[in-house]
């Protein structure tokens, strides 16, 4: 009797312990019913990564998400203000450097990853022909003795060089990179008028097979879709890029580009309340070559950012699947 007393005993604590106590969530469960937002900004890298962290949240982790309209000051604004939206996959902090800084500083979000493997990329660019046939073209600072490999018909016996567009904060780098470069003696400097004519010029020179150098930024579907590639810089010095984006700028020194901080940013309250989601974010990169490539597939296809979204998806595997667990993997490719 006092054997089955015993054992009755302990199956009742066991019932206790059982109901007082639930299980730890799966690894690739959602771990919250609360809608995840995730802002979708207005360029196609920025909404089609919203777009792919919606599909594996949704689909793989079984998250209420959903994507909200952005861009990057409101956003920064709206998420150091209110906490909202959760996610925001491609943040350049520094178009929003003294927002994020506060957003630090508060607390309520985070930097969850860098989006990119080799950070956003400025600097001058060339098709990759111009580089095969010009071997000793590999840095900004064979340009000044190779002039008139950019020459242009309207001015053959000097080079052109397409600068960043007016009103831009490129512009006043690139003028200033220009003159510590002493280019002016070999090279003119070309304002494109607008981001849209630098696009038109770098796509009219490679459909004919012509050099072209230039500005450009990246990830973006243009250096992916023109196979552009970009000239060596000299090591970035902080001070001497100071002064590049000055104006008044008295003596500009060569320097790199300071390569742009791309944040993952997030709520801190994800990585309480949704673990599994802050695990994913806080791998989610992309090679700054592959997702070019996806987004001249884009661009040429004139797809919809949910299109290249599910593009990359299926096409970039060996990517996106090191971020997650493998059974939230198959959930996703399932639902392609």
């Amino acid at each position: 009797m006092k054997v089955l007393n015993s054992t009755i005993v302990a199956a009742a604590a066991s019932v206790v312990m059982t109901v007082g106590i639930s299980a730890p969530a799966s690894a690739t469960e959602c771990g919250t019913d609360d809608e995840i937002t995730i802002a979708e900004m207005t360029w196609l890298s920025a909404s089609t990564l919203a777009r792919v962290t919606e599909k594996i949240l949704a689909d793989g982790y079984g998250c209420n998400a959903s994507v909200v309209p952005g861009d990057t000051v409101p956003t920064a604004t709206s998420m150091l203000t209110k906490s909202e939206p959760d996610i925001a996959p491609e943040m350049w902090v520094s178009t929003a450097q003294s927002i994020w800084d506060q957003m630090m500083e508060k607390g309520n979000v985070y930097k969850a990853g860098d989006i990119f493997s080799k950070g956003g990329e400025e600097g001058w660019w060339i098709p990759d022909y111009v580089a095969e046939e010009h071997p000793e073209i590999k840095s900004i600072t064979d340009l000044k003795d190779n002039a008139k490999v950019f020459a242009d018909m309207s001015n053959p016996d000097m080079g052109r060089l397409y600068g960043c567009p007016p009103g831009w904060g490129c512009e006043i780098i690139t003028n200033n990179l220009f003159d510590a470069l002493d280019l002016g003696e070999t090279f003119e400097l070309f304002s494109p008028g607008s981001g849209e004519n630098l696009k038109a010029s770098i796509a009219r020179q490679v459909a004919r097979k012509k050099p072209i150098v230039g500005y450009y930024w990246g990830p973006t579907a243009v250096i992916g879709k023109y196979n552009l590639v970009r000239l060596d810089m000299p090591e970035y010095d902080a001070a001497k890029f100071k002064c590049l984006t000055d104006k008044d700028c008295e003596d500009p020194q060569v320097t790199g580009w300071a390569v742009g901080e791309v944040a993952v940013a997030a709520v801190s309250d994800l990585k309480e309340k949704a673990p599994n989601v802050a695990e994913f974010l806080s791998k989610m990169q992309v090679p700054n070559d592959e997702i070019s490539a996806v987004l001249a597939w884009g661009d040429e296809n004139s797809a919809s950012p949910e299109e290249v979204a599910e593009y990359f998806l299926k096409n970039n595997e060996d990517v996106w699947t090191a971020w997650v667990p493998d059974d939230v993997a198959e959930k996703v490719k399932a639902s392609l």
